[in-house]
């Protein structure tokens, strides 16, 4: 999910380890694609013994000592990416968040041309993961959308949003929603949940 234009930081996490000496600084930022977004990895001399991330836009900004090897790079790059979902995970967004939400995405997928008159959560949809009535400009989320990435949420937003300039889910609809970098990841995330749902609950075990 884009996150929010202005960096979030997740803290400075300390390095367990030493970084290797041998290592030299990079004179520049290294990017690198991580699904349907991009991580940038930026080393600092003044930074000696810890590791932050944040989003910036549709990247993740993973910051690092200047002489970290590339095993550390790679190792600490998983751990930031991971500690950043587990942290969006747990934020849930008000209704006023999700209509300044939906007022972003329309602005930066849609050229603003989506305007809904009120976005809200709802607990009555347990088949549907978001609704639209284009006639009243409403758009309502499902409640079980609460916890998950945002970058989930965002694409069931701007799924909504696209309903209210196009009523179907014809090819003039997903045209809209191709500017969205983590469409496919987001589908692909939503589609997982909906597959664990239908799996079998096995017995507990029992206690010895």
């Amino acid at each position: 999910m884009p996150a929010d234009p202005s960096p979030r930081g997740s803290g400075e996490t300390p390095l367990r380890r030493a970084a290797d000496p041998s290592r030299r600084a990079e004179p520049s930022p290294k990017a690198r694609g991580s699904g349907t977004s991009a991580v940038e990895v930026r080393r600092s001399s003044r930074r000696r013994r810890t590791v932050s991330a944040y989003r910036e836009g549709d990247r993740t900004v993973v910051l690092i000592p200047a002489r970290m090897s590339e095993a550390e790079e790679e190792r600490w790059v998983g751990v930031m990416l991971d500690k950043l979902a587990a942290q969006e995970s747990k934020r849930i967004l008000g209704d006023g968040e999700l209509a300044e939400r939906a007022e972003r995405l329309s602005g930066q997928f849609l050229d603003g041309r989506a305007r809904p008159a009120s976005v809200r959560w709802v607990t009555n949809q347990n088949t549907r993961w978001g609704s639209c009535t284009p006639a009243e400009g409403s758009i309502r989320l499902s409640h079980r959308l609460q916890g998950m990435p945002e970058y989930v949420i965002d694409y069931v937003l701007l799924h909504e949003l696209a309903h209210l300039l196009v009523p179907g889910h014809g090819p003039e609809f997903w045209r809209l929603l191709e500017s969205y970098p983590r469409t496919e990841r987001a589908r692909g995330y939503l589609e997982g949940v909906v597959a664990a749902d239908r799996l079998p609950h096995l017995p507990a075990a029992r206690r010895r």
